[in-house]
Order: C-alpha cells, then structure tokens, then sequence
C-alpha cells in the first residue's frame, strides 16, 4: 500500500527511448541457445515431446532504433512451445506474431530450434532394437517469403571400393604362393586355407555421415523425420546398429561387402532418393567419409539445382 500516495516512476527503456548513435540497419538481432522443452508433429509417429536449444530473431529496418523487445520474443516462443506441437503451419502462424510484436521496426522474422532426435531402428538379423540419435533442427523464417527447413544428420558405414579391391588381390596373392605347383585342390582344404588366412587384408571402413539441409514444400502438414531417415538409409544401404547380437554383426559385415561405396557414390544415391520425393522443395546434400586410412575426410555435396536455391558451398 502507498501511504505517501506517489506515483511510480516508470522503468526506462533504454532499447527504444535512445538513438542507436550510429544509424543502420541491422539483419537479425535476438537469442541464442535458449534451452527449450517442446513437441513436435511428426508424420509418422505423431506428437513427440523434444528437449533442445532455440534461437529467435527479428530484424531492424529503422537505422535510427537502438534495438528489439528480446523479452517479447523469449515469452512469444515459451508460449509456442506450452501451448502447441510445432508443425510447419504453426511456425508459419509464429512467425507473423514476432513481427506483430516489432511492427514498428521489422520486417523479417526467424526461429531456430536444434535437437536429437531419437528413433527406435530394429537389428539386422534379431529381434531386437535399439534407440538411434540423429543430430537434427528445424528453422522457420521469413524474408520476403516464407522458408520452412529440416536439417538432418544420417550415420552410416562405408567401405572403400579401392581397398576392397586391393585387398582381394593380396588374398589372391597368399592363395597362389601357398599352393603353388598344386593342379588340383580339395574344397576342404580350400576351405581350411580361407578360414585361417582370408583375412590378411581387409578393406578400411569408417563411420559416414550424411548431412542434409531440407526446404519443405508448401503443403507438408508435419514433419517427415521418419520417413526420410528410412528413404535415406534404405540409398545407402549401411546404417549404423543399435543392438547387435553375433548374427546381426555378421549381416552386417555382408552389407559393407556388398555395398562397397566411395562418396560420390553416396552423394549420387542420396540425391536420387531425396529428388524423388514430393514434399521437398530443395535440398542440400554434404557427405562425409571419416577415413580410417586418413587423417581427414573425404567429402562430396550435391544440391537439388533450384534456380535460387541452395548453393553447393552452404557450410557445416
């Protein structure tokens, strides 16, 4: 209660009382990295619940205002995130309310939100499964018009034609030396022979990664995560394991035998399955084989070929 009956003194507002002193525009001003629980519509498995990190921005088209309301944003996407599954229509309508809240100074709105995103992946052979992390996000934003993305990361195994091939002929090698002058051999004492020898040479392999940058096309209703994850590991053809018994390892190591591929051969089939699907407006396609032979990777990128679309040097 105010005995003495005075007014409050109302608190300033340093942001939008002051000139910036230095008159420009500015593109996105905002947060970064703010923890966030939210859910997500995904097509397949329907609402998710997510923990991840959100950046929000707006921009400033008024060189002389010193800056945004960065509290109206943060509340703005607390109530998001209570209140609705993210889905690409409610990032749309979210959007157009950051500008409501800077009408006065912006005309460009983003958000971005970084998670892992976890699915359940049978084993090759057993019946057991396991829960797989794929490194994801989804940004929103408007520019001039509205652009809804997914970024997805994809592990896999790959193993290198060339090694494969040099390997082969160094078994091929061991095999005439250890029976040479011999005109006929028995299947058994092949058999033996291979048993105990036919791994003085392997091919290298390594963990692989498919990193992909995704614009949706207008009419998706929801997240496709599963369905692309599935469409993408299907091209490639060896997907990293959760749970692993010996006759899930050993079908496995037939897959990498049977699938021997070099980077370009993953970019090229990655970009198929991506071109055939109809909910993609663009994409972008950066592989990586992270060598055992070598000390660095061996990289390749491919984009849809939109006319103003993706550009092949966007970087990681």
């Amino acid at each position: 209660m105010n005995s003495l009956n005075i007014t409050p003194i109302p608190l300033p507002d340093i942001a939008t009382s002051t000139s910036s002193g230095i008159s420009t525009r500015l593109d996105w001003v905002g947060m970064a990295g703010l923890a966030l629980q939210f859910r997500i519509q995904e097509s397949q498995r329907g609402v998710l619940s997510m923990q991840g990190k959100a950046d929000i921005h707006v921009d400033i088209v008024r060189p002389e205002v010193k800056g945004i309301h960065m509290s109206r944003l943060y509340l703005l996407l607390e109530q998001l995130a209570e209140s609705t599954p993210l889905s690409p229509s409610s990032l749309s309508d979210f959007l157009w309310l950051q500008l409501e809240t800077h009408q006065e100074i912006s005309q460009a709105a983003g958000v971005s939100i970084q998670f892992p995103y976890l699915s359940r992946r049978p084993a090759l052979k057993t019946d057991h499964s396991g829960w797989k992390e794929y490194p994801a996000a989804i940004h929103a934003t408007f520019q001039d018009d509205l652009r809804i993305e997914l970024e997805l990361a994809i592990p896999y195994s790959s193993t290198c034609p060339c090694s494969a091939s040099l390997s082969r002929q160094l078994l091929v090698e061991a095999l005439d030396h250890a029976f040479a002058g011999r005109a006929r051999l028995g299947v058994d004492e092949i058999r033996h022979w291979l048993l105990e020898n036919g791994s003085l040479a392997t091919p290298h392999s390594q963990r692989s990664w498919a990193k992909l940058k995704l614009e949706l096309s207008e009419s998706a209703e929801a997240f496709e995560f599963e369905s692309i994850i599935e469409t993408v590991e299907q091209a490639l053809g060896t997907p990293v394991q959760t749970a692993v018994k010996r006759e899930d390892e050993q079908a496995f190591a037939r897959l990498n035998g049977d699938n021997l591929m070099f980077c370009e051969d993953a970019a090229r089939r990655v970009s198929q399955c991506l071109a055939q699907r109809g909910d993609l407006r663009d994409f972008w396609i950066r592989i990586e084989h992270q060598e055992s032979l070598h000390a660095h990777d061996a990289v390749a990128v491919v984009t849809a070929g939109v006319a103003g679309g993706y550009q092949p040097l966007l970087r990681r």
